[in-house]
């Protein structure tokens, strides 16, 4: 294994362009794993046979490995020579050839998680996106499609369970306690799926019978100890193999499905084939442990690793550039699922939330690409939002365009055609096109150009006839100055106000020009105009609306996310005015909310989201400079209006029983949600007895949900009843860890002034370590969401975190990449803000040794 101070200064630029298909296939691979903690002997037989029409040598990628044997055809080979990491065999004019490699990794020591590591005594492993190199030399590349048989042999004792993809088919007992286990995986796969994982685990078992009459065997791996926080997720796998063959006709291929809940994990979660490797947060759920929030993460990440066995491992990646061909595509599928098992118009407004919360601000900044990028340096860093995110409302507006029926046409197409392959997003667009009968060329632009559109709108009237005038601005990115107008489907409506029932139903409209007009109709005044209807399309809407429109849309408008707008909308609208130091209309956000409120009994998840205030990041996106000292000024002053305003409403929902935190039910949840929503206001105001009811509520929880939101409340105050909760709950959940990054979280996350201190503090905590990426990310990850405090005044925030990447960057460089874009942000803020940013990422770069990871997104954000 190398340490990062071997990694080269300036890292390769990798160009999609210069793609060319592999030299040689390995069709088949057996592996033998001789298992140990702190060294692993690993026994690679490559079945190798050449593509190229020219004798060429064997190119075997490698990261820290050194080959102690290498084998051809059964014979020691010495024609064979290192070029760097890599592995060069020269086979002559071998045309096929079998390549054995032996070598030794130190699980122990491997800090990066990536590759074969160790976690509290189990071996596990993490190869997505280039981590089987670690392991053993080969061609790490998604386009080499392999057959594998895996043999592993270890210590009884220490690892009990010996698991795989594939099935087992067979296992034995060997010598001095050692037992072993063969696994066969009868579908060709690319490394980045290969997963072992060897430990002392226990199994929820159950069986799912498919749609042609199969019985799957499935398996839920964890601890001792953690088996009864395993039902949740063992239900969502289900739920998502009928719902995958309901909706999409795929079935599952082999006898057995396995997930291993690891604690120590880089992802959310690998879709390993037939053998998902979890991180336990994404597992483990229980009412006294896990709050709403929690079930439905580990249900939506349950189902999106299994759709991934169709959507990314029976039909792959080309190359790295194609990640959102399996991830946006994936990501679509799990949005839809969870919708269908909960809130449709819920999950989409927080699936909209979270794009504009992380992708927007990435597609506005100096690490926006397209969601099929041209280069980079290190492809781990393209694990981001605009892959995920975007690419998954790519995928929606293609969805849209088409209906249903077509789309389901595409993707049958998609999957019947590149089953077994390694395929592009160019393969997906010209499947949903021919499958759809659409004509998507203008639509692929959405693949090659960055940055979020913007339409601004105008009403136009002719002699009682209203239209919409649209201008569509796609603005310049790093690298892409000129942009080209997208084609993209807009959902609108219009309503006459004046109570005469005139209206322009749910009209789809696709825009292809740089220019639109839209005809809406015949109205006797300008109509209420209800526009990108179920967020239609990932864009930003530029449009001057009439006094009254956006209350009047958040109490009449009959789509539920278009209401949900006009309400976030007029709460927008009012604290930018008062952030720029104008008088602001408190009074028409309190009437519109007072309103919203009326209908809770009916539906109080969807409630629950239209009354929150936007986040302080949102609110800063809509400025020029960001001034987060006086964002938090007026959207405290905004909430403590409200709390005092509706004080009596706020008081009647805390005054009613909680719903149990057993029942998971749709209105369970919002209504557990909305008692959150109201003790916050309520906290907002200042008013004496607040720390004492939020206590209250802490005290009596019988579930996580209300546990944490009192606990969250309180951690924003001054009072005793703060001291004593973070006390009492650090005592009551010390020992479970996922619990305990609760803890942190909501400590980093408080208001309070002090705030950077305390998160600096915490770090030299008994229980905080750099060795847990959970861990991390609880606190500092955290501390760089909670706006007013990462960007304190004096840069404490800023040195905080570059200290961070700093320590962490040796030890976990993926986790400590993941740290530098809100610094790499410093455009957006004053000139002194700025300065004190780019000198931390300037001091970032500086250090030697330095990985690519780090590299790469550093100096990307520090040219801005």
């Amino acid at each position: 294994m190398t340490d990062a101070s071997s990694t080269p200064a300036i890292p390769v630029t990798i160009h999609r362009g210069d793609y060319r298909a592999p030299e040689w296939q390995v069709p088949d691979i057996a592996l033998d794993f001789a298992l140990g903690v702190e060294a692993t002997t690993v026994r690679a037989a490559l079945s190798v046979v050449r593509d190229a029409k020219a004798p060429v040598p064997l190119l075997l990628r490698g990261d820290g490995l050194t080959p102690a044997a290498v084998r051809v055809d059964g014979e020691v080979w010495n024609d064979w020579r290192m070029d760097g990491s890599d592995l060069i065999v020269d086979l002559g004019e071998r045309s096929a050839a079998m390549v054995e490699v032996d070598t030794v990794v130190n699980p122990a020591t491997n800090t990066q998680l990536m590759g074969l590591y160790a976690s509290n005594g189990m071996l596990c492993t993490q190869c997505e996106a280039e981590g089987f190199r670690r392991i053993t030399f080969h061609p790490d590349r998604p386009d080499v499609l392999s057959r594998y048989i895996v043999r592993m042999e270890g210590d009884k004792a220490a690892f009990p369970i010996l698991l795989s993809n594939g099935n087992c088919v067979e296992q034995g007992e060997g010598e001095d306690g050692s037992h072993w286990a063969l696994w066969e995986d009868p579908w060709p796969k690319p490394s980045y799926l290969f997963a072992l994982v060897a430990g002392d685990l226990v199994v929820n078992k159950s069986s799912f019978t498919t749609m042609s009459g199969r019985e799957v065997e499935l398996g839920i791996w964890v601890r001792d100890g953690d088996l009864d926080r395993t039902g949740h997720a063992m239900q969502a796998l289900k739920d998502s193999m009928a719902w995958d063959e309901r909706v999409y006709g795929r079935e599952y291929d082999l006898d057995l499905f396995n997930i291993v809940a690891v604690s120590d994990f880089n992802m959310g979660a690998m879709e390993n084939k037939g053998l998902n490797i979890f991180n336990t947060r994404y597992i483990l759920a229980d009412p006294d442990t896990a709050t709403d929030v929690d079930y439905d993460g580990v249900e939506g990440v349950v189902a999106h690793e299994y759709f991934h066995n169709w959507s990314g491992n029976r039909v792959t990646c080309r190359d790295w550039f194609q990640l959102s061909l399996k991830e946006g595509f994936t990501v679509f599928r799990d949005q839809n699922f969870s919708a269908d098992m909960g809130s449709p118009p819920v999950k989409r407004i927080e699936d909209v939330r979270l794009l504009r919360a992380a992708q927007f601000p990435e597609d506005a900044g100096p690490l926006a690409h397209p969601i099929r990028p041209d280069s980079f340096q290190e492809i781990s860093n393209f694990y981001t939002a605009t892959i995920y995110n975007k690419g998954a409302e790519i995928i929606r507006m293609m969805a849209t365009m088409v209906g249903p029926e077509r789309f389901r046409k595409g993707t049958d197409l998609y999957f019947d055609r590149h089953d077994g392959e390694a395929a592009t997003c160019e393969d997906f667009v010209k499947a949903i096109e021919e499958g759809a009968g659409i004509d998507l060329a203008q639509f692929r632009r959405w693949y090659e150009q960055a940055g979020t559109p913007r339409l601004k709108l105008s009403l136009a009237e002719e002699q009682g006839h209203w239209s919409l005038d649209i201008v569509q601005l796609v603005p310049p990115t790093p690298g892409q100055p000129d942009k080209l107008p997208m084609m993209m489907p807009l959902r609108l409506a219009a309503f006459a106000t004046d109570g005469s029932g005139d209206a322009l139903a749910d009209t789809l409209v696709t825009l292809t020009g740089a220019t639109q007009r839209v005809p809406l109709g015949q109205f006797a005044a300008r109509p209420a105009l209800s526009v990108n209807r179920g967020f239609s399309a990932p864009l930003i809407v530029d449009f001057e609306r009439a006094p009254g429109e956006l209350a009047w849309l958040a109490a009449n408008d009959d789509d539920p996310f278009a209401r949900y707008e006009a309400l976030q909308q007029l709460i927008l609208d009012t604290l930018v005015t008062a952030v720029s130091g104008e008088a602001s209309n408190n009074q028409a956000v309190i009437d519109a909310i007072a309103q919203t409120l009326a209908g809770r009994g009916s539906d109080p998840a969807f409630v629950a989201e239209a009354v929150l205030l936007p986040s302080e990041a949102f609110i800063g996106d809509q400025m020029v400079i960001v001034d987060p000292d006086a964002i938090r000024r007026e959207r405290l002053a905004l909430q403590a209006a409200i709390g005092h305003a509706l004080e009596s409403e706020w008081r009647e929902i805390l005054a009613g029983a909680a719903p149990p935190a057993t029942d998971l039910s749709r209105n369970a949840k919002g209504g557990r949600r909305l008692r959150g929503v109201a003790l916050a206001y309520l906290a907002a105001t200042g008013l004496a007895d607040v720390p004492a009811l939020a206590f209250e509520i802490f005290s009596d929880a019988d579930g996580m949900t209300e546990r944490q939101a009192a606990l969250a409340t309180l951690a924003h105050g001054d009072s005793d009843e703060r001291v004593a909760a973070l006390d009492i709950f650090y005592q009551r959940y010390r020992d479970n860890p996922l619990v305990l990054d609760k803890w942190f979280q909501v400590q980093a996350w408080s208001l309070r002034a002090d705030t950077v201190d305390a998160v600096k503090d915490l770090a030299q905590h008994p229980d905080f370590t750099l060795a847990n990426p959970n861990r991390v990310r609880s606190l500092y990850g955290a501390l760089t969401g909670n706006q007013a405090a990462f960007h304190r005044a004096d840069g404490a925030g800023y040195k905080l975190i570059a200290d961070l990447i700093v320590a962490l960057d040796p030890k976990n460089p993926q986790t400590a990449a993941k740290m530098i874009p809100p610094l790499g942000r410093w455009k957006r803020f004053d000139d002194a803000r700025a300065a004190m940013m780019r000198a931390e990422l300037e001091r970032i770069l500086a250090q030697p040794g330095l990985s690519r990871d780090v590299t790469e997104q550093a100096s990307k954000s520090l040219l801005g």
